[in-house]
């Protein structure tokens, strides 16, 4: 990574002016944001995602709670006039032809920040994913820090962070307490789960 990402990234800060902003316009619509763990490192998982208003939310909570987000991002999509608001937005270049893979890079980045939150979503889409990515988790295991949960509850209208997780060996059991907590809460359209939260609260629905 050049000294050039790492000074761009450590220096986007959200002024009082934008959190303020944030913080009306989630009271405005009647949206409580919890208060984030004090972690300095960390890989932020959020969902379930099933609605654009998702990615609307958390962004706003970020500012709100003043975090320092960042996400991966392919290098070429860093070109004008794009690489201004990317950078500004907490987007990161990620180099695909490296011979270091995009999890190699990923968990590298947090040598070089003294506070890095890295949100990802790993279901990668807000429809119907059967399947969850699980990249996050080598990142997270590679690095050696914890993984956050942050979920939206439409019912409460609340985005809270209900589990921190610090990434073990055995991946499929960390899933499955990360897919539990997802098929928790309430979200905005229940039709468009994963298909590994929706199993869960099938199950779940059988046994009542």
């Amino acid at each position: 990574m050049t000294t050039e990402n790492r000074v761009t990234h450590q220096e986007q800060r959200w002024g009082p002016v934008s959190r303020a902003l944030s913080r009306w316009i989630l009271k405005l619509w009647g949206w409580r944001i919890a208060p984030f763990p004090d972690i300095d490192k960390v890989v932020v998982v959020g969902g379930p995602h099933t609605s654009n208003w998702d990615g609307v939310l958390g962004f706003l909570g970020a500012i709100s709670l003043n975090l320092d987000t960042a996400f991966l991002i392919k290098a070429s999509a860093f070109k004008w006039p794009l690489a201004s608001i990317l950078r500004r937005t907490g987007g990161i270049p990620i180099d695909r032809t490296r011979a270091t893979g995009v999890v190699e890079q990923a968990a590298e980045l947090f040598k070089h920040h003294d506070r890095l939150v890295m949100v990802v979503t790993p279901e990668g889409t807000r429809t119907n994913a059967p399947r969850w990515k699980t990249g996050f988790h080598h990142i997270a295991r590679l690095a050696k820090v914890p993984i956050v949960l942050a979920v939206p509850n439409y019912a409460k209208k609340e985005l809270h962070f209900p589990l921190v997780l610090y990434p073990g060996e055995d991946m499929e059991a960390d899933m499955r307490k990360m897919i539990e907590c997802f098929a928790n809460t309430t979200p905005r359209r229940p039709e468009n789960l994963s298909a590994p939260v929706k199993a869960v609260r099938g199950k779940r629905k059988n046994q009542v």
